[in-house]
């Protein structure tokens, strides 16, 4: 057993918060009791990953996406209010981290990426430096090939824009919503981008620079780094933890 300021801190020390511009405050967003014995871990503080813990007994959730976010008016309402109703009533404590949960260089959802790949981060481009580069093993495969290996890996279909046998050799990815880095990602010289999400303007991008584009799911792409880092903490504790993927199709 520990307890909820012992977890905050071991979590900020292993995060580091403070040195990143977020969009949504990092760290304790729902003081719950003091005492913690199990945590459950997932990708979003959802109504069902609440309910979840709830069923599991845990005393504490550690996501990627919490529940306040810039821009929000404060107000709590619907389904908000919901979420924060059962987390009040059964006194569970919610973590949340999210540039920190990506960035982090062992278990964060982009060096998760990268192990799952089968490269390694060599260099870093876009806001904040959280955008990833490396080089593919044995001098590279083909878009079809890399394609096909991230399917199987993620256990999702990616949206694909390039020559199926365009040779990738430089990899370029950002766990998430990371779609706004492609240019980044082009100067920094990759063969293709790897990122959750695809706009309109990036099909265009890669049509007319021949890098190619790969949209392989919000949520696939950043289901690596919660319950890695969760398991960590929770080890050092010797305390109980379960991750809970509440499948998304985003």
């Amino acid at each position: 057993m520990t307890d909820r300021k012992t977890l905050l801190l071991a979590f900020d020390e292993l995060l580091q918060p403070t040195r990143f511009t977020d969009y949504g405050p990092n760290g304790l967003q729902v003081e719950g009791q003091l005492s913690v014995r199990r945590i459950v871990s997932g990708v979003t503080a959802s109504r069902a990953l609440i309910e979840a813990a709830i069923a599991e007994e845990a005393q504490a959730i550690f996501v990627h996406h919490g529940l306040f976010w810039r821009g929000q008016d404060g107000r709590l309402t619907g389904w908000l209010r919901e979420r924060v109703a059962l987390l009040m009533a059964h006194d569970i404590n919610l973590f949340a981290y999210h540039l920190p949960l990506d960035a982090h260089p062992e278990l964060g959802n982009n060096a998760q990426l990268a192990r799952l790949v089968g490269t390694a981060v060599h260099g870093h481009f876009g806001e904040q430096a959280l955008g990833c580069w490396g080089e593919l093993p044995g001098g590279g495969c083909s878009l079809a090939q890399l394609t096909q290996h991230v399917q199987q890996q993620l256990g999702r279909s990616p949206v694909v824009v390039g020559e199926s046998q365009k040779a990738i050799r430089r990899l370029g990815w950002c766990s998430g919503g990371a779609q706004s880095f492609f240019q980044a990602a082009i100067d920094a010289g990759v063969d293709a981008f790897l990122t959750g999400e695809i706009s309109e303007p990036q099909a265009h991008m890669a049509r007319e620079t021949g890098v190619a584009f790969l949209a392989c799911g919000h949520h696939a792409t950043e289901r690596l780094g919660a319950p890695a880092v969760a398991a960590h903490v929770a080890a050092r504790f010797g305390i109980s933890h379960s991750f809970v993927d509440i499948d998304n199709p985003a």
